[in-house]
């Protein structure tokens, strides 16, 4: 029985075509953080990415996060993507609890810069695992790069995502109201108002 240009089904049907590029296409995006760290094109790519979001040439949930090395003390930049829930605005870490930036804006004090067209200094409050479910589906659908690196569908019950929040950090986003010598909360090391080095290490 044949079936109509819109009914193919089968390998060749467009449905089964979409499955496979998406599938390759995350096969890709895995390559690019294999064992939870940036290769070579990863980190050109995020190069490009975060000096783009920081300009503001990107849509608005885009932005490039900066923060200082725990070791190097310089400014370290890299590409985001800003979840929106419930009227509050999220940064998730898609690599997880071993992502190096993690581990920096702990170190200092969980303080960070946002750039999209604009300087925005921040506080990232981490959120607490019991709550994040909602978050990190909102994360994943906004965020299509990301769902290759976060082994729930994107789709799925928030059951799913409560069996997987401990292991992916989440930080709300709030205003650095603080003074001191910092700027936006990230050293400046006698340099200017730029960053030291990208690293687009974490990636979004």
């Amino acid at each position: 029985m044949g079936k109509g240009r819109g009914g193919r089904t089968g390998a060749n049907s467009p449905a089964a075509r979409e499955d496979t590029a998406t599938g390759l296409y995350h096969n890709y995006l895995r390559w690019l953080y294999r064992g939870a760290r940036p290769n070579r094109f990863a980190r050109l790519q995020n190069r490009a990415a975060a000096t783009a979001f920081a300009a503001g040439v990107w849509p608005t949930r885009a932005a490039a996060l900066e923060v200082q090395g725990r070791r190097s003390g310089r400014v370290i930049s890299f590409p985001v993507v800003i979840a929106d829930y419930s009227g509050e605005r999220y940064i998730v870490s898609m690599l997880g609890e071993d992502a190096n930036w993690v581990r920096n804006l702990r170190a200092d004090g969980n303080r960070a810069v946002l750039r999209h067209g604009r300087r925005e200094a921040v506080r990232l409050d981490e959120v607490d695992s019991g709550v994040r479910a909602p978050i990190l589906r909102r994360y994943l659908e906004v965020a299509p790069g990301a769902r290759p690196h976060i082994p729930v569908h994107w789709r799925a019950a928030l059951e799913e995502f409560e069996r997987i929040a401990r292991d992916y950090p989440v930080f709300r986003i709030r205003a650095n109201t603080s003074g001191g010598s910092r700027r936006g909360g990230v050293s400046t090391n006698g340099r200017g108002d730029r960053p030291d080095r990208f690293d687009p290490g974490e990636g979004c």
